[in-house]
């Protein structure tokens, strides 16, 4: 009797220990995977920062030097892009940070909920933002005379690209806007998963 109850003790001890062993590699694999997750969304946050800034200097070339738009418009345009990039900044700060995973989930969660929060958010502002910006865009091209110069760009064909830049980089913005909330919503369930088991 003594023999068996032994045995059994060793076998749930065994059991035991498995089982935490299989929940660190769980846990491991999930961290991973979160990381991996914050990663691109930050990759995809510094390349709308460095395309909005970008734009400032080339807007002044297209804009004003190529197109004959208004400097009104082109410091409009700045101001905006400078919007776009702060905004990315702001949402993406607590991601950025090297402890997020480590530290406590309960508090990357936090951090990631609001950060999701804020890209959701963002649409409310960067919508209005761009359709009084492509008004202004085709104001200035029906008002405006291009240069006559060499490398100049009529603004009537201008204006077409605007509307399918317009079309396209609005379908690409949303395509991009709602992989990224997908991308949030998996980590929030990743570590909604860890604090589960925990």
């Amino acid at each position: 009797m003594n023999n068996e109850l032994e045995d059994m003790r060793q076998q749930m001890a065994a059991l035991k220990k498995k089982l935490d062993e299989q929940e660190i590699v769980n846990d491991r694999i999930i961290r991973q995977s979160m990381k991996r997750n914050v990663l691109n969304i930050n990759r995809k946050y510094y390349i709308v920062m460095a395309l909005g800034l970008f734009m400032i200097p080339y807007g002044y070339w297209v804009f004003v030097k190529l197109s004959g738009f208004s400097m009104a418009f082109w410091i409009g345009t700045s101001i905006f892009m400078l919007v776009c990039v702060a905004n990315t900044y702001i949402t993406g700060r607590d991601l950025r940070a090297d402890s997020l995973i480590q530290d406590d989930l309960l508090e990357a969660r936090r951090k990631v909920a609001r950060a999701k929060k804020r890209d959701s958010q963002w649409l409310l502002v960067g919508i209005p933002l761009v359709v009084l910006w492509m008004m202004w865009f085709f104001y200035e091209c029906t008002t405006t005379e291009s240069s006559e110069g060499l490398g100049s760009i009529p603004n009537e064909p201008l204006a077409w690209g605007g509307v399918v830049g317009g079309i396209v980089g609005t379908i690409i913005g949303l395509k991009i806007h709602f992989k990224t909330q997908h991308q949030y919503e998996e980590i929030i369930d990743q570590i909604e998963n860890l604090t589960a088991s925990e």
